[in-house]
């Protein structure tokens, strides 16, 4: 594969890491906003798309509709609403080509360690490309790679696994050559990635491309909120079938956001009643009380974790139909046939799917350096969701957990522009945010949710508020992240301070292959 590489620029300005839906949209908002700015786009795989490009289990959709998941700047234009993995990957695909992004990818690598010489206002960057390690620095480091490990997944100890005749299976990890058709299959959780498990394993074979497995047990510790939603917006339809593309995604767009953050402060505000509304929908699609009442109760009020959606109910019809069940109980033992529960049952399996969550991972495994020094992440705090204390010139893209991820990410992506086109106007080298005074310390991710708890004391913190708040409500963010007060909030260097100064940005740095 290296006699194929594209050549790596010895320094570009800025550096985006991962080229998945987040580093698509930086790629797009640094080159029309910022564009006397050269930058790269380093993916560590072989292709763009990230989530959806890795995850290829049966069914792998969006929870979010596409009309916010989906691009600003870039109109949704499918029938559904609530997308398969497969057509968010080609869309994702399409805006890169369409606007010349992925002439920005670099694939096959990894950034391994990265560290900022303040005498430089310079990231210096070890990447791994086809086996090798190679230089190269950045003016400006931005990292587009989540916060989950897609190299290691969250398996709980799972007694007597071993004795299992069956094929046991993690949804990030689904092999291609996995036969169920006709099989009985277990899913051991109860999160986005089990409710849509469960019906797509149990659905006609032109929408898998699969056999029908013979049935499907959900097998849940506690129950989850779950909620059916559209999978196509008629009102959505009707704009677009009416009014030009790009009116109609506005609109539309802005409709959702709209919905969405009403619905959430409903929630929060109103706990009981949220539960009384989402619990009788589910009792008026399965008719059955008793059911609802002892497999989809949660303890937990809606949003204090995030909400499951079920696109067309699929997962409420597949339990009405008889293909599938949906079981609470904790687990005793694996025996040979499958699962033995405490309440001594046993759910007789040829399959077992262990979707048990991913684990966090801070900016995709990069461990931020400082003249080689490591920052302590758990010990920095957040400033507008993006950029952090103690590490100049690096931003990071964290989406929402109660919306759409894109429309966080685009408000970072713009942000950074913010940052990077005021840098150049004050010929400034290096910014890193500073409060002006004590935070009081909150996590960075405050939901209870158990990949969150598990990892979150890894990460940096969020503040009690201002721009040190990292706050769920897009409505709030739009208006005040770009308005953001740079000249109070970010501790400067200028280039005729650096020691070692290469001079003014503006300077003709020459720019060689390695």
């Amino acid at each position: 594969m290296s006699e194929t590489r594209t050549p790596l620029p010895e320094h570009v300005d800025v550096v985006v890491v991962g080229a998945g839906l987040s580093g698509i949209g930086a790629g797009y908002r640094l080159q029309t906003e910022v564009a006397d700015r050269d930058y790269l786009i380093l993916e560590s795989r072989e292709a763009m798309g990230g989530t959806w490009d890795l995850f290829s289990y049966p069914g792998i959709r969006s929870d979010s509709d596409m009309f916010t998941l989906g691009y600003e700047f870039k109109p949704w234009r499918e029938p559904k609403s609530i997308a398969d993995g497969p057509t968010i990957l080609r869309y994702i695909r399409q805006t890169a080509a369409e606007f010349g992004i992925d002439e920005h990818i670099r694939y096959g690598t990894k950034v391994v360690a990265a560290d900022f010489v303040t005498a430089e206002a310079r990231w210096h960057l070890t990447l791994e490309r086809d086996g090798a390690e190679v230089e190269m620095t950045c003016g400006f480091l931005y990292s587009c790679a989540g916060y989950y490990d897609y190299d290691e997944t969250y398996t709980p100890a799972l007694p007597g696994l071993d004795d299992f005749a069956g094929t046991v299976v993690h949804p990030q990890f689904w092999p291609d050559d996995l036969d169920y058709a006709g099989k009985r299959v277990v899913v051991i959780g109860s999160g986005a990635t089990a409710v849509t498990l469960v019906p797509s394993m149990v659905a006609d074979d032109e929408t898998t491309g699969v056999g029908r497995a013979e049935h499907v047990t959900m097998l849940q510790r506690s129950p989850t909120w779950i909620s059916a939603v559209p999978s196509r917006d008629t009102k959505a339809d009707w704009l677009r079938e009416h009014l030009p593309a790009d009116l109609a995604h506005r609109l539309v767009r802005t409709k959702n956001i709209a919905f969405g953050t009403a619905f959430y402060q409903f929630c929060r505000r109103y706990p009981g009643q949220a539960r009384k509304l989402l619990l009788s929908m589910t009792t008026k699609i399965l008719g059955d009380e008793k059911m609802v009442a002892d497999h989809f109760t949660p303890s937990y009020d809606p949003w204090d974790q995030r909400l499951c959606a079920v696109p067309s109910a699929d997962l409420f019809k597949a339990i009405k139909a008889g293909d599938a069940e949906v079981v609470t109980d904790t687990i005793d033992s694996f025996v040979p046939t499958g699962v033995r529960l405490s309440s001594g049952r046993v759910l007789e399996a040829d399959v077992v799917v262990t979707a048990t969550g991913l684990q966090l991972l801070a900016f995709g495994g990069i461990e931020p350096h400082v003249n080689g020094e490591r920052v302590p992440l758990s010990e920095q705090f957040v400033w507008q969701g993006a950029m952090m204390t103690g590490v100049p010139n690096f931003a990071v893209c964290i989406g929402y957990t109660n919306a759409s991820w894109t429309l966080r990410a685009d408000l970072s992506h713009r942000l950074v522009c913010k940052v990077l086109s005021w840098m150049g106007r004050h010929d400034v080298a290096a910014v890193e945010p500073a409060p002006d005074r004590d935070l009081a310390e909150r996590p960075l991710l405050d939901l209870a949710a158990g990949y969150v708890q598990r990892s979150i004391d890894a990460f940096p913190r969020q503040g009690d508020s201002g721009p040190w708040r990292v706050r769920q409500n897009y409505v709030l963010d739009s208006l005040t992240t770009m308005r953001a007060n740079l000249r109070r909030d970010l501790r400067t260097t200028a280039y005729a301070d650096l020691p070692a100064a290469p001079g003014s940005r503006h300077a003709d740095d020459e720019k060689v292959a390695v």
